[in-house]
């Protein structure tokens, strides 16, 4: 322990001490001597208080409890210094804040309803005030991680009942609205931070030249029209990928394009990357500054116009050069080829096809990193097909695993569920377990040639481990912030913190890949 926190921690348990004397001495005053003479002054009506009929709360005098509060704040507090387990912690924040609310309460009847004040009285609620603050301050830390709980069981009890009775795609389009103005307030953007921001030297990495704060970012495909960049590193990201965008824009597939499956944890997604078009993102977002590294996913446009294999390269290029040309501050790309709601039949996972769309924006000279988007649904065999093709493309970054699932067979779908989704694909826990083995199988294969973005399936820090371990360096997620709440984020990074100490890591990178 610091120097410094134990002189915090001495100042905390002598204002409990003081606290737990002053109760001592009103019991004393209650019992054993005349009450007019507690008090002088303007606080002369200490014996008038402590003989209220306020005085006794369930037959027992209000000194007396607050003896016992200030104990069991003291037990507490002792408890978490020899045991450090979390429960003392909470149970202390949660006493002392149960102080607070009495002690203003009985200060208000001094005021309001007696006509008289106690100056012991008075001093026990400031001691109740200072205490509450100062366990805060002296287990910050902690502190930091019973609010993300308690803003979670809001979430959970409260907002997302509501929003799951509410139109997916409509509270998406609301999320990005305000997520977009909120943004834009620094003052807002700040009190956020104060709650849901962590930072830890653990978590730093540096990719190709691109400094990453922590390695949970926001996937391409829940901000396509560039509404989050500069609210998203108040809430914990550490990195976004706007998109997918297109060269043209495209309205998106015919509705319902968004569903929710609450049970196998999942999004049923049928947009077809409904996008603005390359041209309106970079008219956007072409004078904004990013505090974090932000990239742009890259995919063809969804039209007839680009169901040849050659036209759609023409495609996909043209977007990379209208964003290379213009001043967009992103730190990197994405090629998209994996989206599994396009129209026609065009396929980039042959590997003569996937040659040509790399060839074509390898002579593009891209000098930011790139990574390529990969499905989950193929095989092991055609994936490492793939893999061998984008390997021999220098250029090229590394592999994001993965896209949405196809596979309506597979195990963590509720069978009723399952049953009467609609068209579309799936996000979160139907993608975890094969995004995870196709980690793995390419940090086997290619893992000091590409780094690797784990994507799929992501809830809690475990999960996110998980990947890490498997063999990614980045993680994305979306559909896990949506069921577990926006302080998800906070909570993930904590926790790989405290997954890295349990391990005995003492960085991020120590654990890419232990278990491929």
């Amino acid at each position: 322990m610091k120097k410094s926190s134990r002189i915090w921690t001495t100042v905390l348990f002598t204002a409990i001490l003081i606290g737990f004397i002053d109760g001592s001495y009103l019991t004393y005053k209650h019992f054993f001597q005349p009450l007019s003479s507690c008090g002088v002054g303007l606080f002369g009506g200490c014996g008038t208080v402590l003989q209220s009929s306020y005085s006794i709360m369930f037959g027992i005098p209000l000194a007396v409890w607050g003896m016992l509060q200030y104990l069991s704040v003291g037990f507490f507090m002792v408890l978490s210094e020899v045991t450090g387990a979390r429960l003392y912690k909470r149970l202390l924040f949660i006493q002392t804040a149960i102080g607070v609310v009495f002690s203003l309460y009985f200060t208000f009847l001094q005021l309001g309803v007696i006509g008289a004040l106690c100056q012991f009285c008075l001093i026990s609620a400031g001691i109740s005030t200072g205490i509450y603050v100062l366990a805060r301050y002296v287990y910050i830390e902690d502190y930091h991680s019973f609010l993300l709980e308690k803003m979670e069981v809001v979430y959970k009890l409260f907002f997302k009942p509501f929003l799951f009775l509410l139109s997916a795609e409509w509270v998406h389009d609301q999320a990005m609205f305000w997520g977009e103005q909120i943004g834009r307030v620094a003052v807002a953007r700040q009190l956020i931070a104060r709650v849901l921001s962590y930072k830890h030297d653990a978590l730093k990495t540096t990719v190709n030249g691109v400094f990453f704060a922590n390695p949970i970012g926001l996937s391409a495909g829940y901000d396509y029209v560039a509404a989050f960049p500069l609210i998203l590193p108040s809430i914990g990201f550490g990195f976004e990928t706007i998109g997918t965008i297109s060269h043209k824009s495209f309205a998106g597939n015919s509705k319902p394009r968004l569903g929710r499956l609450p049970k196998s944890q999942s999004l049923l997604v049928n947009k077809g990357f409904r996008n603005p078009g390359a041209t309106a993102i970079i008219k956007k977002i072409s004078k904004t500054t990013f505090s974090f590294p932000v990239g742009i996913s890259i995919g063809r446009t969804n039209n007839a116009e680009t169901h040849s294999l050659e036209k759609a390269i023409v495609d996909i290029v043209s977007a990379f050069k209208k964003f290379e040309n213009s001043t967009v501050r992103s730190s990197y790309y994405e090629l998209n080829i994996s989206c599994p709601n396009l129209k026609g039949a065009l396929s980039f996972y042959p590997p003569q096809n996937l040659r040509q769309v790399l060839k074509a924006v390898a002579r593009l000279d891209i000098q930011k990193p790139l990574f390529i988007k990969m499905p989950i649904e193929k095989s092991d065999k055609e994936v490492t097909a793939m893999l061998k093709v984008i390997a021999s493309f220098e250029f090229v970054t590394g592999v994001i695993f993965g896209n949405l699932q196809k596979d309506r067979s597979d195990a963590s779908f509720d069978p009723d569920e399952i049953a009467s989704a609609g068209k579309g694909n799936f996000s979160g826990k139907p993608t975890f377990r094969r995004s995870n083995e196709l980690i793995r199988l390419a940090y086997q294969l290619h893992g000091a040639r590409f780094v690797i973005i784990g994507c799929g399936g992501v809830f809690t820090a475990e999960d996110a481990y998980r990947k890490i371990r498997s063999g990614a360096t980045l993680i994305q997620m979306i559909t896990g912030m949506i069921f577990e709440g926006p302080q998800r984020i906070s909570q993930i990074n904590r926790g790989l913190v405290q997954y890295l100490k349990q391990d005995g890591y003492s960085h991020i990178s120590d654990a890419v890949g232990v278990d491929a």
